[in-house]
């Protein structure tokens, strides 16, 4: 089946939201599209229409239908299959854009949040199908809670023959320093400190590790095992130097947030009694990929709100590190323009017809979320032989925004 790539028109774009709410991603998202953003010193208006909008989930705070107010040529639909028909029989949009991310569904026995990424998939590609081309689908976030429709996704990607790009912002955001992972580097160890919860913001932890890490001499080559360390079992693996201190201090070196161990205010890192008040659930997920790569995704709430990045090189004499740059709109800015750079690298894709870096690394995050979770719940390592499976070669091209 051939993509249809836009030549020579405005692309048509359809969008297929959970919920469209103030701060939630669909609003930052479709918002871009519409009303544009500031980038690179000039406010940017995609040069593409959304055209159409589903909005699975309806409630108090809506925002669509004001949106559609100020943009009449975009069409509010009460199904997914109208909102790329436009009302035809056959496929009438160049582009399809889901953020299923937010709304309330319900939770898979591991507790995960059962959001609809692969059922809108299907009737998304249903419509492919049946009008005999796809065109370019951006997906925000993960791809599903269940490996099995991750896996899926991309390989009828592959099969219909469009480009699916997908992840998060973390991966393409402003990075302080402005530093890209040397290409085809030897790396030993890896690691990431962040902020909030499983099922959540552990994507954004792992996303941040893979966008450097698959940079590394031979690529992504998949992982082997993981194991999950939570609470207890965090404090004693942080004591047993389970993952590498030194990494850990270059991490949070590069923190903007570190919660002061003392009333007083310093600008030490605190103790490990002090650590221990402040976060009240630590989290590390630690995965040996088939190459021998270390990796650890650690997750500190209570004592950082920032995302920052270490990783052992070899021929260097002290670790790599950086932060990706997150301003959440929550006081400390107003527009989350992290997501700037992530519509400015879908635009590209819509504009080319070509993913600006591998969907296979969003389904390899995807899994070590889903695995990690139920590393936790069993409480012990999980050998991971799906994921070992998942193997590829990063875009040589560098693709976050620079400042």
């Amino acid at each position: 089946m051939a993509p249809n790539v836009t030549s020579g028109k405005r692309p048509r774009l359809a969008g297929v939201v959970t919920a469209y709410r103030r701060y939630l991603h669909p609003q930052h998202v479709i918002d871009r599209f519409l009303d544009g953003y500031g980038w690179n010193g000039v406010y940017h208006h995609p040069p593409m229409d959304v055209v159409s909008l589903y909005v699975d989930q309806h409630g108090e705070g809506d925002l669509f239908q004001e949106r559609a107010d100020r943009h009449p040529k975009m069409k509010i639909c009460s199904s997914i299959e109208d909102t790329l028909t436009l009302g035809t029989s056959k496929l009438a949009v160049d582009g399809v854009v889901v953020v299923a991310e937010h709304g309330v569904y319900p939770l898979s026995p591991n507790g995960i949040m059962m959001r609809p990424h692969y059922e809108f998939f299907e009737k998304i590609t249903n419509v492919f199908r049946s009008s005999g081309h796809s065109v370019p689908y951006f997906n925000d976030k993960e791809l599903s809670w269940n490996w099995d429709w991750c896996k899926k996704m991309v390989d009828v990607s592959h099969e219909l023959n469009f480009p699916l790009q997908g992840g998060s912002s973390l991966a393409v955001t402003w990075r302080i320093p402005s530093a890209e992972f040397p290409l085809d580097a030897t790396v030993k160890e890896a690691l990431s400190v962040g902020y909030g919860g499983m099922t959540s913001y552990d994507f954004h932890g792992l996303e941040t590790i893979q966008c450097m890490v698959e940079r590394r001499k031979g690529g992504e080559t998949g992982v082997e095992w993981i194991q999950t360390y939570r609470k207890d079992a965090f404090w004693k693996a942080y004591e047993d130097k389970v993952w590498s201190h030194d990494l850990m201090r270059a991490a949070l070196s590069r923190s903007f947030t570190i919660r002061p161990g003392a009333a007083t205010f310093t600008n030490d890192l605190p103790t490990v009694d002090q650590m221990k008040a402040m976060v009240p659930d630590p989290v590390a997920y630690q995965y040996k990929h088939r190459d021998g790569l270390l990796s650890t995704m650690i997750l500190l709430y209570g004592m950082v709100r920032d995302f920052t990045f270490a990783a052992t090189i070899e021929g260097q004499s002290k670790p790599f590190s950086t932060q990706m740059h997150l301003p959440m709109p929550d006081g400390r800015t107003t527009l989350a323009s992290f997501f700037s750079p992530l519509v400015n690298n879908a635009e590209k894709m819509f504009l080319t017809g070509k993913a600006q870096y591998p969907i296979e690394r969003t389904l390899l995050t995807s899994g070590l979320l889903i695995a990690g979770v139920e590393s936790d719940k069993k409480g012990r390592r999980l050998e991971t032989p799906n994921l070992a499976a998942v193997r590829y070669q990063p875009n040589p091209e560098s693709t976050y925004w620079r400042s």
